[in-house]
């Protein structure tokens, strides 16, 4: 089929913090002949809350970072890169990613040229998190940029109800391809999964067998991804939806000035 042939290629596979890669994309990851994992955050938000049992930011930030070596060699990629740990990534910091993207695209778009990157694979426009949202507009606009295939996958979301929504996309699922995990994967993908002990029960909320992707669809950026409430907002985070398609449209704008789109 022509899209395994689009994505087991070179594919950079951009994340935003670690852990995602191992619920969106487990399986697929194994398939992949020469992939490259980038975490586009360091994974540490600002709030206590997420940190304050491992002493400072940075400590958190590091132990995530360990954790994401730990998955990714359970998947057999050998390819890993930080954006936060490279010249330039320094603001690249758990849920700020909306805030700092021309940091993380003039990053990505160095990688995607010397990798002579054939495919990009991401996360889905859907208000489940700001970074992930981030990741979903990074993409669209490095493949348009490279003339490249960009496939996606979903995490989490809420519907009009404000429930939450695990691993399905919203609107239609015209296009929509299911890895269908092996057994072989499924254990492979579980160790992965069992690598990040620092997310507690979290991923317990995902099916490990459940993993489908499809061909980035249209999105407009410069509105929130639908119309009810995202989950942060749900959340109570400093961020909302206004806030974050607000920084997206600022992102575009400046961007077509260079010619990206």
């Amino acid at each position: 089929m022509a899209w395994i042939d689009d994505l087991l290629g070179r594919t950079l596979v951009l994340v935003a913090h670690p852990d995602d890669e191992c619920i969106a994309f487990g399986a697929l990851l194994q398939r992949i002949q020469e992939p490259l994992v980038v975490f586009a955050t360091n994974g540490s938000p600002a709030d206590p809350y997420f940190w304050q049992k491992y002493g400072s930011r940075e400590a958190y930030a590091d132990l995530r970072r360990q954790e994401a070596l730990k998955s990714m060699q359970a998947a057999g990629v050998k390819e890993v890169l930080f954006l936060a740990d490279m010249p330039g990534g320094k603001t690249l910091v758990d849920q700020e990613l909306f805030r700092n993207l021309r940091a993380a695209y003039e990053l990505l778009a160095d990688i995607v040229a010397r990798r002579m990157t054939t495919a990009m694979l991401t996360m889905a426009y859907e208000g489940g998190h700001p970074d992930h949202d981030s990741c979903s507009l990074l993409a669209a606009q490095l493949a348009h940029l490279a003339s490249l295939p960009c496939w996606e996958a979903p995490l989490y979301h809420r519907d009009a109800e404000g429930s939450g929504v695990f691993q399905d996309f919203i609107g239609p699922d015209n296009g929509v391809f299911d890895v269908s995990p092996t057994e072989a994967e499924l254990e492979r993908k579980r160790e992965m999964c069992l690598a990040y002990s620092s997310q507690g029960d979290f991923l317990q909320r995902f099916d490990v067998a459940r993993e489908i992707v499809r061909p980035q669809i249209k999105y407009d950026y410069t509105r929130p991804p639908h119309e009810g409430k995202t989950n942060y907002e749900v959340w109570q985070w400093s961020m909302t939806a206004t806030d974050v398609s607000a920084a997206f449209t600022d992102f575009l704008h400046s961007a077509s000035k260079h010619g990206v789109r």
